[in-house]
């Protein structure tokens, strides 16, 4: 029946369900980006749930409430952490400041000696920037304080949906059973039950991953003698689950903590320890730990990235893949739609796509 209907019309309609789906996500944000992130939190702590409600004995919604403390005690751990760690950072920062200011003397002799820029040209320069950036001042100050709100809101929604989630799992599977015919029942279980497998999984890889990479920055930078590389190297774990642009963000940052403690001279052993860091992970942690998980095109990947970025904002970026991931699964398993996952995973794959492509075809008699 899909085939009498003419290529541009099938073509309009997935056009306008992708804008449609777009837009709601867009004024969606605010509800279902918590929504989402509790989805990947429920799965990381269904095991544990289970575990108390089936071996410990304790009702559903005590199995969930504990569960659900004991994620908020590990992250206050980590909140607690980082704190301490800014703290000593703060102590620092009169003497961080006095090297910052005696390298940017120094490189501006450089720059003056090398490319004949009196310091008078390069203070008029710096002026006019700060001009700017005061000019902006309250627009910044509205944005952090927008920003501090908004992740507020994020966390409480985030909490509440993951115990929900949890609490009342049976109610949502038996919905999504039912909401679709007999026929199909056999399918969704198949679908829901690869959603939760693989996804839990790449979960748990993704924070083994972002461990060897903060274990692994914190070494490097320790040994390049560099302050603060605890910090530093959890940093780039934790922006690590960023594809592509957080490890480059955590760059910046270690190479400015460099040149202000140590000096420019240590800030291109750095840059290298973070290539090469990043080098092994993509080549081989990825692939070991991640990628046998979750297998996407890594165009269709970065593009994701720059969409969720859009949509919804930093937890579009890290929410992309996993979102990405339960479509393909989606994709890959329904008539119609094989044609999608080829397009999203990898280039290993063309051939399994093609028979479930061919198999469709033939149980539907075409």
């Amino acid at each position: 029946m899909n085939r009498s209907i003419p290529f541009l019309v099938r073509l309009a309609l997935v056009l306008f369900c992708i804008i449609s789906l777009g837009y709601l996500l867009l004024i969606g944000r605010s509800l279902l980006a918590p929504l989402f992130f509790s989805f990947l939190m429920a799965l990381l702590l269904l095991p544990l749930a289970g575990f108390l409600e089936k071996k410990c004995r304790f009702k559903r919604s005590l199995s969930t409430f504990t569960a659900v403390i004991l994620m908020l005690v590990v992250f206050a751990g980590i909140i607690f952490f980082f704190s301490n760690e800014m703290r000593s950072f703060a102590e620092d920062w009169p003497r961080l400041k006095e090297q910052g200011l005696a390298a940017f003397h120094s490189t501006q002799e450089w720059i003056a000696a090398r490319f004949h820029i009196d310091l008078r040209k390069q203070w008029s320069y710096i002026n006019q920037g700060a001009e700017k950036l005061f000019s902006t001042s309250a627009t910044i100050l509205g944005t952090t304080l927008s920003t501090v709100s908004s992740t507020f809101i994020f966390l409480t929604f985030t909490i509440l949906f993951t115990f929900f989630i949890l609490n009342y799992r049976r109610v949502w599977f038996t919905f999504l059973i039912s909401v679709f015919s007999e026929e199909h029942q056999e399918r969704v279980e198949e679908i829901v039950d690869k959603v939760k497998s693989i996804i839990k999984k790449y979960i748990i890889g993704l924070l083994i991953e972002m461990l060897i990479v903060a274990v692994a920055l914190i070494i490097i930078l320790s040994m390049l003698g560099v302050k603060y590389a605890v910090l530093l190297g959890f940093m780039g774990g934790i922006f690590n689950v960023i594809p592509y642009l957080g490890i480059f963000t955590a760059l910046l940052l270690s190479c400015l903590v460099t040149f202000a403690t140590v000096g420019s001279g240590k800030v291109l052993l750095v840059v290298i320890a973070f290539i090469v860091v990043h080098a092994i992970d993509s080549n081989v942690i990825m692939p070991l730990v991640v990628g046998s998980k979750v297998k996407l095109n890594p165009m269709i990947a970065f593009i994701g990235i720059i969409m969720g970025e859009m949509v919804w904002g930093i937890s579009g970026m890290f929410l992309c893949i996993p979102f990405l991931a339960i479509l393909k699964i989606i994709f890959d398993r329904v008539p119609g739609l094989h044609a999608w996952g080829m397009l999203m995973g990898e280039e290993g794959e063309l051939d399994s796509g093609k028979r479930r492509i061919l198999m469709a075809r033939k149980k539907a008699g075409i």
